[in-house]
């Protein structure tokens, strides 16, 4: 096995192998496991290699070295990037990852490859979740992130985002796994999220630097959420979703799923309430979760947790004192608190409709009162100038 920092060269034998058009994942774990480095590999003969279950096609490519131009330039590219990778045998790569059916043999990795190693539970859902998904999904997430917990997704639109933000809301951790490169973004509208968890998360891929975010790339980047994880949170989504999907392989690899239930005229509830149904366990807050995971790994939150207080309570007397703030609510002007008291947390609300909501008010007053409010974290605008409160 590879030593922890591996050489150049042990970094492009590994990265050649990854490359090799037609060999699987299932395939390069058992070469790996026959010929133990990828050097070996290389270096058998194409009778080696077939009699070790490659086919003929393959055999040949490998005999040929043929990807490792390809491995050269994927080389460059990581460094453009400030990405790293972390193959099969690297004491960083996840143990709990190592464990699935078919785990990948190296993540292409940017940002804090520590994460890697932490305790973590996915939150995952649907991309165009109702006001109440985004704000559970945000809630949730921030909560288990104080808890200690590393909170897993992967930075689509929707839930995905929401969980990566509650997370870093609550000066927590946050990996994202991607269906593409690690350098290369996707949805675009993430741009400044993905810069963001590449300082202070992490973000991760099997696909190659500047792969496409294709279709058919995320199921198969769905069994790494599960996979790293102790756990899969479904917060929404359709019967046969994507987070479904997850939840699924969650199942298989022997993780605890957890789904939080919602309004039963929604379809974007049926895929949790189903899992529900069918034995996943029903979340209502942060400790539901906690809760069901193994004694170890509630002791580790444990003692994390003591360490952070004890951190806190070493604070000097005069941070203690500027941490001491009144409610916010009780500062607030009259249009403010008539504002606050006319949203709710679940249903969005137009702007039309709360200058018709909250009579003898300019459209001005209102909108600055808008912007006081969100400026105190206690109401968001979503897309469409619709309002929620916060959770």
């Amino acid at each position: 096995m590879p030593s922890f920092v591996l050489s150049r060269e042990e970094e492009l034998y590994w990265l050649a192998l990854k490359l090799v058009p037609g060999l699987g994942t299932r395939t390069s774990g058992k070469l790996l496991d026959r010929f133990r480095t990828p050097q070996a590999i290389f270096r058998a003969s194409r009778t080696e290699l077939e009699a070790a279950g490659v086919n003929g096609a393959v055999a040949q490519s490998i005999a040929s070295g043929i990807t490792f131009e390809d491995a050269a330039a994927q080389h460059d590219k990581m460094a453009e990037a400030a990405a790293v990778v972390v193959t099969l045998g690297d004491p960083r790569y996840p143990q709990r990852l190592r464990e699935i059916f078919d785990p990948p043999i190296l993540l292409f990795a940017r940002g804090r490859v520590e994460l890697l190693e932490s305790l973590s539970v996915a939150v995952v859902g649907t991309r165009r979740p109702t006001p109440y998904g985004l704000a559970v999904a945000e809630r949730l997430s921030g909560d288990l992130a104080h808890a200690g917990l590393t909170i897993v997704s992967g930075m689509a639109r929707g839930v995905d985002t929401a969980a990566h933000k509650g997370a870093l809301a609550a000066g927590g951790d946050t990996v994202a796994v991607l269906g593409c490169g690690v350098d290369v973004v996707y949805p675009s509208e993430n741009r400044k999220l993905a810069a963001e968890l590449a300082v202070k998360g992490l973000i991760v891929s099997e696909f190659p630097m500047g792969a496409t975010a294709f279709p058919q790339n995320f199921p198969i980047r769905n069994r790494i959420i599960s996979g790293i994880s102790l756990g899969v949170l479904v917060v929404e989504g359709a019967q046969y979703s994507g987070s479904a999907i997850t939840a699924k392989l969650a199942m298989d690899q022997g993780r605890e799923v957890f789904a939080v239930p919602g309004n039963i005229t929604n379809k974007l509830a049926w895929g949790p309430n189903l899992l529900i149904k069918q034995g996943a366990r029903l979340v209502q807050d942060w400790n539901d979760v906690v809760s069901e995971l193994p004694a170890e790994s509630r002791r580790h939150l444990i003692d994390r947790g003591r360490q952070r207080i004890l951190a806190e309570e070493g604070a000097s007397a005069a941070g203690e004192s500027a941490s001491v703030m009144g409610d916010p609510v009780s500062e607030l002007g009259k249009v403010a608190r008539r504002l606050l008291a006319s949203l709710q947390v679940d249903i969005a609300v137009h702007l039309d409709d709360l200058l018709e909501k909250v009579e003898d008010t300019s459209p001005s007053e209102l909108i600055a009162a808008l912007f006081e409010l969100e400026m105190l974290g206690l109401v968001k605008q979503l897309p469409g100038k619709n309002f929620v409160k916060v959770w």
